[in-house]
């Protein structure tokens, strides 16, 4: 349907970016085609490569699982997702494929080994992440192709995450948001992905901040140095949740809290992980 509609239809999976964007007349598609009554494409499965998401698995099924649960910073992920109502429609392969600079699925699973399986008419291919986005709400995807499937491999023993949004709000988009996902051997950080997002056009992997924490301890000086390259990396803009510079000192204040709770999880802490609402 897509490659006979052209470049006038958008395809429907929960409606939760298109449809208010379609609302305020900034989107305005000739043609839906709707993906909900497209069987078997919804689902949660554990496989010797890691875990498979359907592109039409809801954020609360995700919230739900067992099977999802052991990756906690997924779980945190789909928990913290706006409020019920946008959790019961909004699917982690629209939230993706949209690419919105101030969304939670890109910046979480930016710190873990994930692949993007997309189909077309007659093709299929399997795209890391990090290639997928290339910019606001901009990704590889041809106009006859689409997300079919989310694959993200287990993080090795002795690893932790955690995912933290500050938002006014549960319902709206958050100011800034950090996760964070660390591998401990010892009191060392063996290894860290740092992923940060609404600071920028796209979600932002500090390298500079990761690299301050590889093969250290994570006393207080380390995690300071993180803090302060992170905040170097951040290009945010101003809008009506605040100011360039607030944005920055926020991201710097989020990730040390991200930082402690993503290595208290990868020593066997059980971490409750909640956004800040402010």
């Amino acid at each position: 349907m897509l490659s006979q509609l052209g470049d006038e239809a958008k395809l429907l999976a929960g409606g939760q970016s298109l449809i208010p964007l379609m609302k305020l007349r900034f989107a305005g598609p000739k043609h839906l085609v709707d993906l909900n009554f497209v069987p078997g494409i919804s689902y949660i499965k554990e496989d010797k490569r890691g875990l498979r998401f359907g592109a039409m698995t809801r954020h609360a099924e995700i919230e739900r699982s067992a099977v999802a649960s052991r990756i906690p910073i997924v779980h945190d992920c789909a928990a913290g997702i706006a409020d019920v109502q946008v959790r019961n429609r909004g699917t982690i392969g629209g939230s993706i494929a949209e690419a919105d600079p101030s969304g939670d699925w890109a910046v979480v699973l930016s710190t873990l080994s994930t692949t993007v399986h997309c189909v077309g008419k007659g093709k299929k291919r399997e795209v890391p992440l990090s290639q997928f986005i290339s910019d606001a709400y901009t990704t590889v995807l041809g106009q006859d192709e689409l997300v079919s499937e989310v694959l993200v491999k287990f993080p090795p023993q002795n690893s932790g995450g955690a995912y933290i949004a500050f938002k006014r709000a549960a319902p709206v988009y958050p100011t800034a948001s950090a996760a964070v996902q660390l591998t401990m051997q010892g009191d060392v950080c063996k290894d860290v992905a740092i992923a940060l997002g609404c600071v920028g056009l796209v979600p932002i992997r500090p390298t500079e901040a990761e690299a301050a924490l590889r093969g250290q301890q994570l006393t207080q000086a380390a995690v300071d140095r993180a803090s302060e390259a992170a905040r170097a990396a951040t290009d945010p803009q101003p809008d009506m949740r605040g100011s360039a510079e607030y944005k920055r000192t926020l991201i710097s204040s989020l990730l040390k809290r991200v930082i402690d709770m993503a290595s208290r999880r990868a020593k066997g802490e059980q971490v409750e992980v909640g956004h800040i609402y402010a």
